[in-house]
Protein backbone atom coordinates (compact mmCIF):
# COMPACT_ATOMS: atom_id res chain seq x y z
CA UNK A 1 0.00 0.00 0.00
CA UNK A 2 2.93 2.23 0.95
CA UNK A 3 4.81 1.50 -2.52
CA UNK A 4 1.52 2.08 -4.59
CA UNK A 5 0.83 5.40 -2.82
CA UNK A 6 4.52 6.75 -3.27
CA UNK A 7 3.74 5.84 -6.89
CA UNK A 8 0.73 7.83 -6.97
CA UNK A 9 2.43 10.54 -5.47
CA UNK A 10 5.21 10.28 -7.97
CA UNK A 11 2.56 10.54 -10.81
CA UNK A 12 0.79 13.30 -9.40
CA UNK A 13 3.82 15.44 -9.21
CA UNK A 14 5.25 14.85 -12.61
CA UNK A 15 3.09 17.54 -14.42
CA UNK A 16 3.71 19.82 -11.72
CA UNK A 17 7.64 19.13 -12.38
CA UNK A 18 7.69 19.44 -15.99
CA UNK A 19 5.32 22.53 -16.21
CA UNK A 20 7.90 24.44 -14.26
CA UNK A 21 10.63 23.05 -15.94
CA UNK A 22 9.14 24.12 -19.18
CA UNK A 23 10.72 27.39 -20.73
CA UNK A 24 10.23 29.90 -23.24
CA UNK A 25 12.28 30.22 -26.23
CA UNK A 26 11.78 33.16 -27.89
CA UNK A 27 12.40 32.90 -32.12
CA UNK A 28 15.20 34.62 -33.50
CA UNK A 29 12.37 36.52 -35.45
CA UNK A 30 10.44 37.81 -32.23
CA UNK A 31 13.95 38.82 -30.68
CA UNK A 32 14.41 40.77 -34.17
CA UNK A 33 11.02 42.10 -33.47
CA UNK A 34 11.78 43.26 -29.49
CA UNK A 35 14.78 45.01 -30.81
CA UNK A 36 12.31 47.25 -33.56
CA UNK A 37 9.59 47.67 -30.93
CA UNK A 38 12.02 49.09 -28.60
CA UNK A 39 13.78 51.23 -31.17
CA UNK A 40 10.08 52.60 -32.15
CA UNK A 41 9.57 54.51 -28.73
CA UNK A 42 6.48 56.20 -29.45
CA UNK A 43 2.94 54.23 -30.19
CA UNK A 44 -0.54 55.96 -30.18
CA UNK A 45 -3.27 53.96 -28.19
CA UNK A 46 -7.05 54.03 -30.09
CA UNK A 47 -9.87 52.70 -27.38
CA UNK A 48 -12.72 53.14 -29.68
CA UNK A 49 -16.19 50.92 -30.04
CA UNK A 50 -19.99 51.26 -29.67
CA UNK A 51 -19.46 52.58 -26.18
CA UNK A 52 -18.40 56.06 -28.01
CA UNK A 53 -21.72 56.49 -28.54
CA UNK A 54 -22.79 57.22 -24.87
CA UNK A 55 -19.69 59.54 -24.66
CA UNK A 56 -19.19 58.20 -21.34
CA UNK A 57 -15.91 56.21 -21.44
CA UNK A 58 -15.11 52.64 -22.26
CA UNK A 59 -16.42 51.60 -18.86
CA UNK A 60 -19.88 52.83 -19.35
CA UNK A 61 -21.44 48.95 -19.38
CA UNK A 62 -19.99 48.30 -15.47
CA UNK A 63 -22.49 51.26 -14.46
CA UNK A 64 -24.84 49.52 -13.91
CA UNK A 65 -26.39 48.91 -17.57
CA UNK A 66 -28.80 45.93 -18.87
CA UNK A 67 -26.35 44.44 -21.22
CA UNK A 68 -29.29 44.00 -23.99
CA UNK A 69 -30.60 47.11 -23.68
CA UNK A 70 -26.68 48.44 -24.65
CA UNK A 71 -26.03 46.02 -27.25
CA UNK A 72 -28.86 47.83 -28.54
CA UNK A 73 -26.43 51.06 -29.38
CA UNK A 74 -24.62 48.72 -31.97
CA UNK A 75 -27.88 49.44 -34.34
CA UNK A 76 -26.63 53.31 -34.33
CA UNK A 77 -23.39 53.04 -34.48
CA UNK A 78 -22.69 54.70 -38.11
CA UNK A 79 -19.62 56.30 -37.75
CA UNK A 80 -20.04 58.13 -41.26
CA UNK A 81 -16.70 60.41 -40.61
CA UNK A 82 -14.13 57.35 -40.16
CA UNK A 83 -11.37 57.71 -42.60
CA UNK A 84 -8.61 55.39 -41.57
CA UNK A 85 -5.74 56.63 -44.11
CA UNK A 86 -6.56 60.17 -42.32
CA UNK A 87 -6.06 58.64 -39.27
CA UNK A 88 -2.90 56.88 -40.06
CA UNK A 89 -1.48 60.46 -41.35
CA UNK A 90 -2.18 62.29 -38.94
CA UNK A 91 -0.36 60.08 -36.28
CA UNK A 92 2.46 59.27 -38.71
CA UNK A 93 2.86 63.02 -38.65
CA UNK A 94 3.11 63.10 -34.85
CA UNK A 95 6.56 61.02 -35.19
CA UNK A 96 4.60 57.77 -33.66
CA UNK A 97 5.51 54.57 -35.27
CA UNK A 98 2.68 52.00 -34.45
CA UNK A 99 -0.72 51.84 -33.43
CA UNK A 100 -2.58 49.74 -30.81
CA UNK A 101 -6.29 49.83 -31.36
CA UNK A 102 -9.20 48.13 -29.44
CA UNK A 103 -10.12 44.84 -31.70
CA UNK A 104 -12.44 43.93 -28.33
CA UNK A 105 -12.94 45.62 -25.11
CA UNK A 106 -14.51 44.70 -22.13
CA UNK A 107 -18.16 45.43 -23.56
CA UNK A 108 -17.62 42.12 -26.30
CA UNK A 109 -18.38 44.42 -29.02
CA UNK A 110 -15.52 42.79 -31.90
CA UNK A 111 -14.26 45.82 -33.66
CA UNK A 112 -13.03 43.31 -36.47
CA UNK A 113 -15.00 41.17 -38.53
CA UNK A 114 -15.37 37.69 -36.78
CA UNK A 115 -17.30 34.31 -37.23
CA UNK A 116 -17.92 33.86 -33.71
CA UNK A 117 -20.57 36.53 -32.94
CA UNK A 118 -22.53 38.79 -35.01
CA UNK A 119 -21.82 41.57 -32.76
CA UNK A 120 -19.21 42.89 -34.38
CA UNK A 121 -18.92 45.97 -36.88
CA UNK A 122 -19.91 44.48 -39.85
CA UNK A 123 -22.49 42.19 -39.10
CA UNK A 124 -23.75 44.11 -36.01
CA UNK A 125 -23.95 48.09 -37.37
CA UNK A 126 -25.64 49.86 -40.09
CA UNK A 127 -21.67 50.94 -40.69
CA UNK A 128 -21.11 47.06 -41.91
CA UNK A 129 -17.45 47.84 -42.90
CA UNK A 130 -14.15 46.35 -41.27
CA UNK A 131 -12.52 49.30 -39.26
CA UNK A 132 -9.35 47.24 -37.86
CA UNK A 133 -8.95 45.96 -41.82
CA UNK A 134 -9.42 49.55 -43.36
CA UNK A 135 -6.95 50.71 -40.08
CA UNK A 136 -4.46 47.74 -41.14
CA UNK A 137 -4.31 48.84 -44.55
CA UNK A 138 -3.77 52.90 -44.28
CA UNK A 139 -1.06 51.33 -41.39
CA UNK A 140 0.54 49.43 -44.10
CA UNK A 141 0.31 52.81 -46.92
CA UNK A 142 1.70 55.45 -43.57
CA UNK A 143 4.50 52.61 -42.72
CA UNK A 144 3.10 52.33 -39.45
CA UNK A 145 3.35 48.80 -37.37
CA UNK A 146 -0.46 47.43 -36.04
CA UNK A 147 -1.18 46.29 -32.66
CA UNK A 148 -4.16 44.79 -31.35
CA UNK A 149 -5.66 45.52 -27.94
CA UNK A 150 -7.74 42.47 -26.81
CA UNK A 151 -9.57 42.16 -23.64
CA UNK A 152 -9.92 38.69 -22.33
CA UNK A 153 -12.75 39.34 -19.89
CA UNK A 154 -16.40 39.84 -21.12
CA UNK A 155 -19.46 41.57 -19.41
CA UNK A 156 -21.77 40.23 -21.95
CA UNK A 157 -21.11 36.62 -22.53
CA UNK A 158 -22.81 33.87 -20.37
CA UNK A 159 -19.63 31.62 -20.56
CA UNK A 160 -17.11 33.99 -18.95
CA UNK A 161 -16.66 33.13 -15.61
CA UNK A 162 -17.89 36.55 -13.42
CA UNK A 163 -14.66 38.24 -11.89
CA UNK A 164 -14.98 41.44 -9.71
CA UNK A 165 -16.50 43.74 -13.06
CA UNK A 166 -19.54 43.88 -15.12
CA UNK A 167 -21.58 42.20 -11.76
CA UNK A 168 -25.00 44.49 -12.62
CA UNK A 169 -25.04 43.63 -16.49
CA UNK A 170 -28.27 41.36 -16.35
CA UNK A 171 -26.93 38.45 -18.05
CA UNK A 172 -28.05 35.05 -17.40
CA UNK A 173 -24.59 33.34 -16.29
CA UNK A 174 -23.68 29.98 -17.47
CA UNK A 175 -19.84 30.07 -16.62
CA UNK A 176 -17.61 27.81 -18.69
CA UNK A 177 -14.11 28.93 -19.08
CA UNK A 178 -13.80 26.00 -21.64
CA UNK A 179 -16.30 27.23 -23.96
CA UNK A 180 -14.79 30.64 -23.42
CA UNK A 181 -11.17 29.85 -24.08
CA UNK A 182 -12.09 28.39 -27.35
CA UNK A 183 -14.14 31.56 -28.42
CA UNK A 184 -10.72 33.64 -27.48
CA UNK A 185 -8.14 31.38 -28.93
CA UNK A 186 -10.72 31.50 -32.62
CA UNK A 187 -11.41 35.26 -32.30
CA UNK A 188 -7.36 35.77 -31.73
CA UNK A 189 -6.97 33.64 -34.81
CA UNK A 190 -9.11 35.53 -36.74
CA UNK A 191 -7.01 38.59 -36.30
CA UNK A 192 -3.55 36.77 -36.84
CA UNK A 193 -4.92 35.42 -40.17
CA UNK A 194 -3.53 37.80 -42.66
CA UNK A 195 -6.57 39.11 -42.87
CA UNK A 196 -4.87 42.47 -41.06
CA UNK A 197 -1.72 42.46 -42.26
CA UNK A 198 1.26 41.41 -39.99
CA UNK A 199 -0.30 41.73 -36.56
CA UNK A 200 3.18 42.85 -34.74
CA UNK A 201 1.74 42.78 -31.02
CA UNK A 202 -1.01 41.55 -29.46
CA UNK A 203 -2.10 43.75 -26.14
CA UNK A 204 -3.95 41.99 -23.31
CA UNK A 205 -5.96 43.08 -20.99
CA UNK A 206 -8.59 42.12 -18.30
CA UNK A 207 -6.56 39.62 -16.51
CA UNK A 208 -6.98 41.57 -13.14
CA UNK A 209 -10.57 40.80 -12.80
CA UNK A 210 -9.89 37.61 -11.37
CA UNK A 211 -7.28 39.14 -8.84
CA UNK A 212 -9.59 39.29 -6.05
CA UNK A 213 -10.68 35.11 -6.19
CA UNK A 214 -10.78 33.21 -2.93
CA UNK A 215 -8.53 30.15 -5.13
CA UNK A 216 -6.34 31.40 -7.99
CA UNK A 217 -8.21 31.85 -11.25
CA UNK A 218 -6.44 29.71 -14.09
CA UNK A 219 -7.06 31.81 -17.34
CA UNK A 220 -4.14 29.72 -19.28
CA UNK A 221 -2.37 32.36 -20.33
CA UNK A 222 0.63 30.03 -20.81
CA UNK A 223 -1.60 28.05 -23.53
CA UNK A 224 -3.11 30.41 -25.30
CA UNK A 225 0.85 32.38 -25.45
CA UNK A 226 1.74 28.98 -27.01
CA UNK A 227 -0.71 29.16 -30.09
CA UNK A 228 -0.27 32.88 -30.81
CA UNK A 229 3.49 32.07 -30.77
CA UNK A 230 2.82 29.17 -32.70
CA UNK A 231 1.04 30.82 -35.37
CA UNK A 232 2.83 34.02 -35.44
CA UNK A 233 6.54 33.39 -33.47
CA UNK A 234 7.59 37.07 -34.01
CA UNK A 235 4.29 38.56 -32.61
CA UNK A 236 5.10 40.66 -29.38
CA UNK A 237 2.64 39.58 -26.45
CA UNK A 238 2.26 42.08 -23.65
CA UNK A 239 -0.32 41.72 -20.62
CA UNK A 240 -1.57 44.56 -18.67
CA UNK A 241 -2.07 42.63 -15.65
CA UNK A 242 -0.09 44.69 -13.56
CA UNK A 243 1.72 41.82 -11.96
CA UNK A 244 5.23 40.44 -13.19
CA UNK A 245 5.77 39.29 -16.50
CA UNK A 246 4.55 35.40 -16.75
CA UNK A 247 6.07 32.59 -19.43
CA UNK A 248 5.69 33.97 -23.02
CA UNK A 249 5.66 37.55 -22.79
CA UNK A 250 7.88 39.60 -25.27
CA UNK A 251 7.68 43.05 -23.62
CA UNK A 252 6.59 44.70 -20.29
CA UNK A 253 3.66 47.11 -19.89
CA UNK A 254 2.68 49.91 -17.29
CA UNK A 255 -0.51 51.79 -16.91
CA UNK A 256 -0.66 55.21 -16.30
CA UNK A 257 3.21 55.30 -14.78
CA UNK A 258 6.52 55.21 -16.00
CA UNK A 259 8.35 52.28 -15.55
CA UNK A 260 9.76 52.06 -11.71
CA UNK A 261 6.53 54.66 -10.78
CA UNK A 262 3.72 54.14 -8.87
CA UNK A 263 1.12 57.22 -8.72
CA UNK A 264 -2.02 55.78 -10.01
CA UNK A 265 -1.32 52.50 -7.60
CA UNK A 266 -1.09 50.14 -10.65
CA UNK A 267 2.35 49.45 -11.54
CA UNK A 268 4.01 48.19 -8.52
CA UNK A 269 5.67 45.75 -10.21
CA UNK A 270 9.18 45.51 -10.74
CA UNK A 271 10.73 46.16 -14.01
CA UNK A 272 12.05 43.21 -15.86
CA UNK A 273 14.89 43.49 -19.18
CA UNK A 274 11.75 42.61 -21.53
CA UNK A 275 11.15 45.67 -23.82
CA UNK A 276 8.86 48.22 -21.76
CA UNK A 277 6.22 50.16 -22.84
CA UNK A 278 3.62 52.92 -20.53
CA UNK A 279 0.71 53.70 -21.67
CA UNK A 280 -1.17 57.32 -20.91
CA UNK A 281 -4.38 59.00 -22.21
CA UNK A 282 -4.14 62.95 -23.28
CA UNK A 283 -7.13 63.55 -20.97
CA UNK A 284 -8.52 62.00 -18.32
CA UNK A 285 -10.39 58.78 -20.08
CA UNK A 286 -9.23 56.36 -22.57
CA UNK A 287 -12.75 55.72 -24.16
CA UNK A 288 -14.21 59.47 -26.06
CA UNK A 289 -16.27 61.05 -22.85
CA UNK A 290 -18.22 64.05 -23.64
CA UNK A 291 -17.47 65.81 -20.49
CA UNK A 292 -13.83 65.15 -20.43
CA UNK A 293 -11.99 68.02 -22.10
CA UNK A 294 -8.70 68.14 -19.32
CA UNK A 295 -6.29 67.36 -21.90
CA UNK A 296 -2.81 67.33 -21.15
CA UNK A 297 -0.64 70.46 -22.98
CA UNK A 298 1.73 69.89 -25.53
CA UNK A 299 4.78 70.42 -23.34
CA UNK A 300 3.36 67.96 -20.75
CA UNK A 301 3.67 65.14 -23.40
CA UNK A 302 6.52 65.51 -25.12
CA UNK A 303 7.91 65.91 -21.57
CA UNK A 304 6.72 62.81 -20.80
CA UNK A 305 7.68 60.92 -24.32
CA UNK A 306 10.85 62.21 -23.41
CA UNK A 307 10.68 60.81 -19.82
CA UNK A 308 9.77 57.31 -21.27
CA UNK A 309 12.76 56.99 -23.68
CA UNK A 310 15.17 58.38 -20.37
CA UNK A 311 13.71 54.96 -18.77
CA UNK A 312 14.51 53.02 -22.12
CA UNK A 313 10.52 52.48 -21.95
CA UNK A 314 7.84 53.45 -25.17
CA UNK A 315 5.13 55.27 -24.87
CA UNK A 316 1.73 54.70 -25.80
CA UNK A 317 -0.48 57.68 -25.69
CA UNK A 318 -4.17 57.39 -26.03
CA UNK A 319 -6.77 59.06 -28.33
CA UNK A 320 -10.34 57.98 -27.62
CA UNK A 321 -12.38 59.09 -30.95
CA UNK A 322 -15.80 60.52 -31.53
CA UNK A 323 -18.78 58.28 -31.87
CA UNK A 324 -18.77 59.93 -35.74
CA UNK A 325 -15.35 58.29 -36.68
CA UNK A 326 -13.14 61.47 -36.22
CA UNK A 327 -10.24 62.06 -33.79
CA UNK A 328 -11.27 65.05 -31.15
CA UNK A 329 -9.88 68.27 -32.40
CA UNK A 330 -7.77 69.07 -29.25
CA UNK A 331 -6.26 65.34 -29.62
CA UNK A 332 -5.17 66.18 -33.33
CA UNK A 333 -3.76 69.52 -32.29
CA UNK A 334 -1.62 67.72 -29.77
CA UNK A 335 0.03 65.08 -32.68
CA UNK A 336 1.02 68.12 -34.60
CA UNK A 337 2.82 69.72 -31.59
CA UNK A 338 4.65 66.29 -30.62
CA UNK A 339 5.04 66.15 -34.08
CA UNK A 340 7.02 69.26 -34.70
CA UNK A 341 9.22 68.94 -31.76
CA UNK A 342 10.00 64.61 -33.41
CA UNK A 343 11.04 66.23 -36.66
CA UNK A 344 13.60 68.34 -34.78
CA UNK A 345 14.74 65.82 -31.76
CA UNK A 346 13.71 62.76 -33.00
CA UNK A 347 17.01 61.06 -33.27
CA UNK A 348 17.26 61.73 -29.67
CA UNK A 349 14.56 59.49 -28.80
CA UNK A 350 14.22 56.83 -32.10
CA UNK A 351 16.49 53.73 -31.08
CA UNK A 352 17.61 55.01 -27.68
CA UNK A 353 18.23 52.98 -24.41
CA UNK A 354 18.28 54.55 -20.94
CA UNK A 355 21.29 57.48 -20.64
CA UNK A 356 23.74 57.18 -18.53
CA UNK A 357 23.51 60.02 -16.49
CA UNK A 358 21.31 59.26 -13.31
CA UNK A 359 17.76 60.90 -13.95
CA UNK A 360 16.86 63.35 -11.59
CA UNK A 361 13.70 66.18 -11.53
CA UNK A 362 15.24 68.60 -13.90
CA UNK A 363 17.03 66.13 -16.17
CA UNK A 364 16.47 62.53 -17.87
CA UNK A 365 19.16 61.24 -20.51
CA UNK A 366 18.75 58.86 -23.64
CA UNK A 367 21.83 57.39 -25.79
CA UNK A 368 22.34 55.71 -29.09
CA UNK A 369 25.71 54.01 -29.16
CA UNK A 370 27.98 57.09 -28.01
CA UNK A 371 25.81 59.88 -28.48
CA UNK A 372 24.35 60.81 -25.04
CA UNK A 373 21.88 63.08 -25.16
CA UNK A 374 21.07 65.09 -21.57
CA UNK A 375 17.74 66.65 -21.29
CA UNK A 376 16.93 69.52 -19.53
CA UNK A 377 13.06 69.28 -18.44
CA UNK A 378 13.66 72.01 -15.71
CA UNK A 379 16.61 74.87 -16.25
CA UNK A 380 15.49 76.70 -12.95
CA UNK A 381 18.94 76.31 -12.20
CA UNK A 382 21.41 77.08 -15.50
CA UNK A 383 24.29 74.79 -13.41
CA UNK A 384 24.07 70.99 -13.33
CA UNK A 385 26.64 68.70 -11.90
CA UNK A 386 27.29 65.14 -12.62
CA UNK A 387 29.07 62.33 -13.12
CA UNK A 388 30.40 60.61 -17.21
CA UNK A 389 33.24 59.39 -18.43
CA UNK A 390 36.60 61.09 -18.85
CA UNK A 391 37.33 61.58 -22.09
CA UNK A 392 34.61 62.49 -24.00
CA UNK A 393 34.94 64.25 -27.02
CA UNK A 394 32.27 66.76 -27.28
CA UNK A 395 29.62 68.24 -25.79
CA UNK A 396 27.38 70.80 -27.78
CA UNK A 397 23.54 72.08 -28.13
CA UNK A 398 21.50 69.84 -30.31
CA UNK A 399 20.76 70.38 -32.89
CA UNK A 400 23.35 72.37 -34.47
CA UNK A 401 24.23 73.99 -31.57
CA UNK A 402 27.32 76.26 -30.54
CA UNK A 403 30.30 74.07 -27.42
CA UNK A 404 28.45 74.16 -24.23
CA UNK A 405 30.79 75.64 -21.42
CA UNK A 406 31.85 72.18 -19.50
CA UNK A 407 34.29 71.83 -16.88
CA UNK A 408 35.90 68.63 -15.18
CA UNK A 409 36.74 67.77 -11.89
CA UNK A 410 39.32 65.03 -13.09
CA UNK A 411 39.42 63.44 -9.61
CA UNK A 412 35.98 61.91 -9.73
CA UNK A 413 35.18 62.52 -13.53
CA UNK A 414 32.06 64.95 -12.24
CA UNK A 415 31.16 67.58 -14.91
CA UNK A 416 30.40 71.38 -14.29
CA UNK A 417 28.10 71.98 -17.28
CA UNK A 418 26.58 75.55 -17.51
CA UNK A 419 23.45 75.90 -19.45
CA UNK A 420 22.98 78.54 -22.27
CA UNK A 421 19.68 81.24 -21.75
CA UNK A 422 16.65 79.22 -21.48
CA UNK A 423 14.19 78.96 -24.26
CA UNK A 424 10.40 78.25 -24.64
CA UNK A 425 10.81 74.44 -25.73
CA UNK A 426 10.10 72.05 -23.76
CA UNK A 427 13.31 70.49 -23.54
CA UNK A 428 16.97 71.56 -23.83
CA UNK A 429 19.50 69.17 -25.08
CA UNK A 430 23.18 68.68 -24.38
CA UNK A 431 25.17 66.16 -26.92
CA UNK A 432 27.71 64.41 -25.82
CA UNK A 433 30.24 62.10 -27.42
CA UNK A 434 31.49 59.45 -25.58
CA UNK A 435 34.57 57.26 -25.70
Amino acid sequence: MKKIAILFLTLALVPLFTFAQTTYTPSADNLAARKEFEEERFGIFIHWGIYSLFAQGEWYLNAGINEEEYAKSAEAFYPHRFNADEWAKAIKASGARYITFTSRHHDGFSMFHTDESAYNIVDGTPFGRDIAEELSKACERQGLNLHFYYSILDWRRNDYPVGRTGLRTGRQLKPDYNSYFNFMKRQIGELLSGRYGEVKALWFDGYWDHDADSVPFDWRMEELYDYIHTLRPACLIGNNHHITPLKGEDFQMFERDLPGENTAGLSGQEVSALPLEMCQTMNGMWGYKVSDQNYKSGTELIRLLIRAAGKGSNLLLNIGPQPDGSLPETALKRLKEIGAWMNVYGETIYGTQRGIIAETQHYTSTQNGKRLFLHVLDASSQTLSFKLPSGFKQARLFPQGTPAHVQFDKRNNQVTLTLPATTNSPDQVIEFILP
